[in-house]
């Protein structure tokens, strides 16, 4: 069945839908999804968009209460190790800037996913709730991404000039392959596609003695595990970027798979008993076995946290909205602009929910998932950085709800995200391989 099947079918839908929500007005209204999360290690908060003020800021409302009522001692987001560890550094009191200072110092594009007013308000809350804590339990951040090739590299030289200066040589070895192609990845991408001479080994090497210093520290020691994080991360991109030229989904998977290692490395650093919050977009957090994503040979983090981690406890959340508007660009690179959001396509969930609902709202699945809305197949919207209104259909996941995930919050009417600067041209030409409908 489809959600555009015989009416009958249809309704039955959307009194299943009816029968697992409530109206989603404040805090207060997700109570139920509290104490369905609270007992999970990892809790996956999703985002139909990166550029959607409601996914933001209901995001934070979550993750608040998480921290303060469930014990979440950490976050790790879509974002760039070195630019996180600051923001993680920075929460656990250094430094006297704002929040909105810290972030504007964000270059990557697109930087407007961190550097935002909702993030800003998230931070500074943040900041004030660790000053108020055990050390152990303050709040760490955490990029989980595998883009910062060339800053990584940076933060492993000086960690190893300030611990072990005769371990320097292999850093500047993995430097120095490097440099010929100016910190472009896409450079070093092709040159190994056209001459298969990559710095795989030298990045191997350099793998191997920040393990090796890392191992003879505290293992709590947090500029040690910056610095091992910050090797696996060059690791990761030197694979990342060899794959991506190939033009094939293996990117995709040296992606999630680098990001789901990553909070794994996170929760064992923070104690097997911790909790944590992963923020990504819904294509990496919802379970990508329940889309048409496991038939072109990929995964993603929410399958891999489920398949790892079932006995730990792993819940993913979606977001989905109806209408309104976005911040994204038209092309790769290009500035950030408001865009409108159409009404969602028929016979996709957005537009049952719409049907169903009519107000902002929090679904929560509950164990049976064999219902006539959860177990269909439909086109579920995912818009990325880069968006055009007029390709909408192709922006839809054909997903099974049931299956992708265990709540889902729903909003009717969205607005676009509030930048703190406006976009600059990029520093280099990395980009996500998120194409489009994922």
């Amino acid at each position: 069945m489809t959600l555009r099947s015989h009416s009958t079918q249809v309704q039955s839908a959307i009194e299943e839908v009816r029968s697992l929500s409530w109206p989603l007005r404040d805090s207060e209204d997700l109570d139920g999804l509290i104490d369905q999360l609270s007992p999970s290690h990892f809790v996956c908060l999703g985002e139909a968009s990166h550029g959607t003020h409601e996914y933001y800021t209901w995001r934070a409302q979550i993750s608040r209460r998480l921290i303060i009522e469930g014990g979440f001692t950490w976050i790790g987001v879509e974002g760039d190790w070195p630019d996180c560890w600051r923001i993680n550094e920075w929460l656990g009191g250094i430094g006297h800037q704002s929040a909105r200072d810290l972030l504007t110092s964000f270059r990557r594009w697109p930087t407007w996913m961190w550097a935002n007013e909702e993030v800003a308000d998230f931070l500074e809350w943040l900041r004030s709730h660790n000053e108020t804590v055990p050390t152990a339990d303050k709040v760490g951040f955490y990029g989980l991404d595998v883009y910062s090739l060339w800053d990584s590299l940076r933060r492993i030289i000086q960690w190893l000039e300030e611990n072990d200066p005769s371990a320097v040589a292999a850093a500047l070895e993995a430097w120095h392959c490097f440099s010929p192609y100016d910190e472009d990845p896409h450079r070093y991408a092709w040159a190994t596609r056209l001459v298969p001479e990559a710095c795989e080994d030298q990045v191997v090497a350099l793998l191997v003695e920040v393990r090796r210093q890392a191992a003879q520290l505290n293992p709590l020691d947090d500029a040690a595990f910056d610095a091992f994080q910050n090797a696996e991360v060059v690791a990761g991109a030197e694979h990342y970027y060899r794959a991506m030229v190939r033009g094939d989904r293996e990117s995709w998977n040296v992606r999630d798979r680098h990001m789901t290692d990553t909070i794994e490395r996170i929760w064992r650093h923070r104690g097997l008993r911790s909790h944590g919050l992963i923020w990504e977009h819904n294509t990496h957090l919802g379970d990508a076995r329940a889309t048409d994503m496991a038939r072109s040979g990929m995964v993603n983090v929410g399958q891999l946290l489920r398949e790892r981690h079932e006995g730990a406890g792993v819940s993913l959340v979606g977001f989905a909205g109806h209408h309104g508007t976005v911040i994204a660009a038209s092309q790769w690179g290009e500035a950030e602009r408001v865009m409108a959001v159409p009404d969602a396509r028929p016979g996709s969930h957005e537009d049952l929910l719409h049907r169903a609902l009519g107000i902002p709202a929090l679904v929560l699945f509950g164990h049976d998932r064999s219902g006539p809305w959860l177990s269909t197949r439909a086109g579920h919207r995912a818009i990325g950085v880069v968006y055009d209104s007029r390709m909408e259909a192709g922006n839809y996941v054909p997903t099974r709800m049931g299956d992708r995930y265990d709540a889902l919050i729903w909003l009717e009417n969205t607005s676009a995200l509030h930048p703190l600067h406006h976009e600059g041209p990029p520093m280099d030409e990395e980009f996500e391989t998120e194409p489009t409908g994922y």
